[in-house]
């Protein structure tokens, strides 16, 4: 019997994942999770032999939680399950000892497929992000060089804090703290936070 918990802060995907597992006789659900706290707090006295894990969880993210677990817990696998497919955050959940990763667009056979796979020792990825990190292993990096404190500030608006929120923390002016944000725009070449952030996702920045 494969045993395994869920993680996913929308109780609608864990609700079909839920349904998917029912129609496996040898799976068996032992936990279901809408925030990283009662995950961990669970797995204390519930161990999965399967954890399927997304990483954008309120809290702790997905991130932190793999990290903890995978220290805690070595015996538990993780798969993400996760609408994130920025190589450079599948490449970490990978480093971190993740073994599968999966999108959300994936149908019942592919999920139940990647569980099988995953309890046998194998690494289980989805087809696309193969196809991407095969093609990236074969393509020049192009990095773009940031400052300590441009760093710190890219990670400060991912967190949502806002240009006083920032340049009270880092006791700077709001107009050190435009300026910096114009810079970044600059020197990703995008036109905004949301551009921004993404290609920092990519370089491996956050």
């Amino acid at each position: 019997m494969i045993k395994i918990s869920m993680a996913d802060d929308h109780n609608i995907v864990l609700n079909g994942l839920q349904k998917i597992v029912a129609e496996e006789p040898d799976i068996v659900i032992a936990g279901m999770y809408t925030d990283g706290d009662t995950l961990l707090n669970d797995l204390i006295f519930n161990k999965p032999d399967i954890l399927v894990l997304d990483i954008q969880m309120p809290g702790k993210n997905g991130i932190e939680l793999a990290t903890i677990i995978r220290k805690k817990f070595p015996a538990i696998k993780i798969i993400v399950l996760s609408s994130v497919e920025v190589l450079a955050q599948v490449k970490k959940m990978l480093q971190l000892g993740c073994m599968g990763y999966l999108l959300k667009n994936i149908n019942a056979a592919t999920f139940i497929t990647a569980i099988r796979t995953v309890y046998a020792n194998e690494q289980f990825i989805h087809e696309d992000l193969r196809k991407h990190l095969v093609n990236n292993l074969f393509t020049p990096a192009h990095f773009v060089k940031v400052t300590r404190r441009e760093k710190e500030i890219l990670q400060m608006i991912a967190q949502e804090m806002t240009t006083q929120e920032i340049a009270d923390k880092l006791f700077l002016s709001t107009h050190t703290i435009v300026n910096h944000r114009n810079n970044l725009l600059q020197k990703f070449n995008v036109k905004n936070t949301a551009g921004l952030m993404l290609k920092a996702m990519e370089e491996g920045l956050l």
